[in-house]
């Protein structure tokens, strides 16, 4: 491994392991104030920031086997580890939901339950949000630096923290308000329905990254990739035709395969210098890609 690439996984490691010390703590808060103050909002926060760090210990599994190089059982690489990561992420947040949605119902319709809004209620809510938002940016420009499904996955998990924090405490002002102000005591029913916010938002999210992390598995192209290389393959004189082009991603690294027609008069170190050229051209538009090229005469 060059310097380079133990530098990275060093990076993407690090942002991994201080993501999994967030979730410890994070689901240590709020688990102690939810059931102090009988919170719902604060509970179902607590189960999401669980899952939150069995997903931050199954990123930091997944970045580390990741970054071990191809071996004879693995020519491409480790890579895919990285997006079954993601997708074991994905599923655990829905079944948070499922758990969230049938808790709010039932205290909706059937055994209302009171609940003591207190300032450490807020307190942890807000401590949630100002740690999320700081675990989320690194996370997401450590994955965007390296193409990482699995660290994106994780950046996904603090982001939706911070919108269903934000929702649980627009829930528990809600019902203070309505502690406050008699008239208002429906208001009491604010935390279940943030609750049920939290689940809406975290389904949306969790759908969008399985879509993703499904595609990435079923080895589905980046969009527009194909015309772009195609194009610019074409492009490079000497080459008449550019076919038989695949792609597949093995977690960061995009791997691309062709066939390009040249003149068979050239000798092999000409035929050979041209396909360096064309591997070049690609790599402008996929930079460190595996780039993988066969010439064929015309």
């Amino acid at each position: 491994m060059s310097s380079v690439s133990a530098f990275e996984e060093r990076e993407k490691q690090s942002a991994a392991l201080t993501s999994l010390l967030a979730a410890v703590g994070l689901t240590a808060f709020k688990i102690i104030i939810g059931v102090l103050t009988g919170s719902l909002g604060i509970l179902a926060e607590a189960a999401h920031s669980g899952l939150d760090l069995v997903a931050a210990g199954l990123t930091l599994v997944a970045v580390r086997i990741s970054g071990r190089p191809a071996d004879s059982s693995h020519l491409y690489g480790h890579g895919k580890i990285e997006n079954l990561s993601a997708l074991g992420e994905t599923l655990l947040l829905l079944v948070t939901c499922c758990w969230i949605v049938w808790e709010a119902l039932h205290r909706l319709l059937l055994h209302p339950v009171e609940i003591r809004v207190t300032a450490w209620s807020f307190a942890v809510m807000l401590t949630s949000i100002a740690i999320d938002v700081s675990r989320t940016r690194v996370l997401a420009r450590t994955a965007k630096k390296y193409n990482s499904q699995a660290l994106e996955a994780d950046a996904l998990h603090f982001q939706t923290d911070v919108w269903s924090s934000a929702v649980v405490v627009l829930g528990l002002i809600a019902v203070k308000t309505g502690e406050w102000y008699p008239r208002l005591a429906f208001l009491s029913g604010a935390d279940a329905v943030a609750a049920l916010g939290v689940s809406v938002l975290v389904v949306w999210v969790s759908a969008q990254l399985g879509r993703r992390t499904i595609d990435a598995l079923m080895d589905r192209a980046p969009e527009g990739m194909e015309e772009r290389i195609l194009t610019a393959v074409e492009a490079v004189p000497g080459v008449r035709n550019c076919h038989n082009l695949r792609m597949r991603y093995s977690g960061p690294v995009l791997f691309i395969d062709l066939h390009v027609l040249v003149d068979g008069a050239q000798s092999l170190t000409e035929a050979h210098r041209l396909t360096e050229i064309v591997e070049q051209a690609i790599q402008q538009l996929a930079p460190q890609a595996d780039v993988t090229v066969h010439a064929e005469p015309y």
